[in-house]
């Protein structure tokens, strides 16, 4: 089985294992915010059992590469959007008036998983992934005509690589929930907003016209009435003079 330290040295070995995502809740039980999708800074030193400036320096160190995996820093309104949709409905307080909030997916967790050297929760992350990656590995290499025959050992054990494939789907799909949610709200409102131009414009058409219409009175005053035809020849009456 390769060293734990060539997680922890390699970046393209990290990047060959980010998928498994589902490594995480195999160690220990990953507390998420109200949306299911994100975890602050605090959240994710506890669950490392380290404190909140390891997490900090950590990030600072390789921050290209967690910004890469799904780390995010809202400021402004999408800070003030954010906050109100998921953390005033967490039971934890926060505190008011912050300038920015980092946010880390499940990729970003297990990234800081292989990056992180002083935590025990982080190391058994860690041997999960390489007894995974070296179980596939050797299923791969070995020679099919020198497979013993399926045991039900073997059966179990195959048994729980599947479990374990499915694992890293579901967080996936879990994922997919709430966005595909969102984007059909957004969806929603737009529709209704384009409906609600539609009428505004139909209006100020309508009254465009009467307008034109007042505009042609007020250029060309109105239509006179047409004289009273004469016969050719015949002269204009005068009145009588006294």
């Amino acid at each position: 089985m390769p060293p734990e330290a060539v997680l922890l040295e390699s970046r393209a070995m990290r990047d060959s294992v980010m998928g498994r995502v589902g490594a995480l809740e195999k160690v220990k039980t990953l507390v998420l915010l109200p949306d299911r999708l994100h975890v602050t800074t605090r959240m994710v030193a506890e669950y490392f059992d380290v404190g909140e400036r390891v997490i900090n320096r950590l990030m600072q160190r390789h921050r290209p590469e967690l910004l890469e995996n799904g780390m995010r820093v809202l400021r402004g309104s999408d800070l003030r959007a954010f906050e109100s949709d998921n953390l005033s409905l967490s039971s934890e307080s926060y505190p008011q008036g912050r300038a920015h909030l980092t946010l880390y997916t499940r990729r970003t967790i297990l990234n800081i998983a292989m990056l992180l050297r002083d935590s025990e929760v982080a190391r058994a992350v860690r041997t999960y992934l390489l007894d995974v990656e070296e179980d596939a590995r050797e299923q791969v290499e070995r020679p099919r005509q020198a497979r013993p025959a399926p045991t039900v050992e073997s059966l179990d054990h195959r048994l729980t690589n599947v479990e374990s494939s499915l694992a890293d789907i579901g967080p996936a799909l879990r994922d997919l929930g709430p966005v595909i949610g969102r984007i059909s709200g957004r969806l929603d409102r737009l529709d209704r907003r384009l409906d609600a131009t539609n009428h505004v414009v139909c209006a100020m058409s309508e009254r465009l016209s009467g307008l034109a219409e007042d505009v042609r009175e007020l250029r060309y005053g109105p239509r006179r009435l047409p004289r009273p035809h004469r016969h050719p020849g015949s002269r204009p009456k005068r009145r009588d003079q006294g």
